[in-house]
């Protein structure tokens, strides 16, 4: 296969599977580590994460993703050392490179990295271990080298890391039911998606549980 064949093919892996990768951090066990201030800035981002990525048509969510990426920045400047902020621009940043698609979504995929790398330093424990779990699910979604910076390895590692920290979360659930789909383990991982489906449901975030059981019923489909 020659190189632009290559990159071709994980052209279109990436702008099918990223959007995956969009996760939806609980905030209600670690708001009163936070100050209101960030609580609220953290509500903000994640209902309004949810209203584009279940409720947008796809074809404005890139821009919908980039306007809230914005504003994610801009609590962070108020905020820098809340490390809930840096893993909710990373989550909408990958969420950006996913409705974009393809490679021109590498560099979005990066950035998203990149915030989610700065929460980790900072507190690794935040929303419930959800960096890493982010972070997981880039290492796996995102091509290998020398594409880009995708390693299965890395993201076993961090996804393994994120249910240690959040055991019955429906997004490390997942995420690690997905992996494992990908890596061909279908039984394990039907065993991950089943657990996902009888999370907790969590008040206050309908829209974001809904669209992550839907997700969960079509990976479970496609196991059958």
């Amino acid at each position: 296969m020659s190189a632009t064949s290559r990159m071709a093919r994980h052209a279109r892996r990436y702008a099918t599977i990223i959007f995956l990768i969009g996760l939806t951090s609980t905030l209600s066990s670690t708001a009163s580590a936070m100050s209101g201030a960030v609580a609220g800035g953290v509500h903000e981002l994640q209902s309004r994460w949810a209203q584009i990525q279940y409720q947008t048509p796809e074809r404005r969510r890139a821009d919908g993703f980039d306007q809230l990426y914005q504003r994610a920045r801009a609590l962070i400047d108020a905020h820098p050392e809340a490390a809930e902020l840096y893993i909710w621009a990373g989550i909408i940043r990958s969420s950006e490179a996913g409705a974009k698609g393809g490679l021109g979504a590498l560099s979005l995929a990066k950035e998203a990295k990149s915030d989610l790398e700065k929460a980790l330093a900072m507190d690794d424990t935040a929303l419930d271990g959800s960096a890493y779990t982010s972070l997981g699910a880039l290492y796996y979604q995102v091509p290998g080298w020398p594409i880009g910076f995708g390693d299965d390895d890395k993201a076993r590692a961090m996804l393994q890391k994120a249910l240690t920290i959040d055991p019955d979360g429906i997004d490390p659930l997942y995420l690690w039911g997905d992996f494992l789909h990908a890596q061909g383990h279908d039984a394990a991982a039907r065993q991950a998606l089943e657990k996902a489906m009888k999370a907790p449901s969590r008040p206050g975030r309908e829209t974001a549980d809904q669209g992550r059981r839907e997700q969960i019923r079509q990976r479970l489909d496609a196991l059958e």
